[in-house]
């Protein structure tokens, strides 16, 4: 997969959220009408698009029957010991950078504190975090593959 492709209400915003989880510019350009870029970070690339006059994203995680794109998944297998921990990191960053700067950045919001959840012979934690226009992103951490 090449991209993914999030149109947000206002980019810088969304630039500094995804900066916060580790992603990094790496091209600005316009779509013609529209400041666009492409960030890389957790192993892929997402492109990032402002919306003139944007109406309110639908609340994919909490309407049950929402269908289209749900989320997006970041695997932090390799960067963190445990869920918890990576998580508490990542609302102590963005508290500490909204204190600073709450015009650019915003406390995370929290849509699922880590649970477990078994797929095939693998236990994953699993949390879920909303964007700058309240998309739902999950952190996933394998926890355990059964009969290893």
């Amino acid at each position: 997969m090449h991209h993914i492709s999030i149109r947000t209400a206002n980019i810088y915003r969304a630039i500094t959220f995804y900066e916060q989880l580790g992603f990094n510019v790496s091209e600005r350009f316009t779509t013609g009408y529209t400041l666009a870029c492409w960030m890389e970070g957790m192993g892929g690339r997402i492109e990032l698009i402002q919306i003139p006059e944007p109406k309110p994203a639908p609340d994919a995680f909490a309407d049950l029957h929402y269908v289209g794109y749900y989320h997006l998944s970041f695997d932090v297998t390799e960067q963190s010991g445990d869920l918890p921990t990576y998580l508490n990191h990542l609302q102590e960053l963005f508290a500490d950078n909204a204190q600073e700067d709450s015009e650019n950045f915003q406390p995370l919001v929290v849509l699922l504190e880590p649970t477990q959840q078994q797929i095939g012979n693998r236990i994953y934690e699993v949390a879920f975090i909303a964007d700058t226009d309240g998309l739902p992103i999950e952190i996933i951490r394998v926890l355990t593959t059964l009969g290893d």
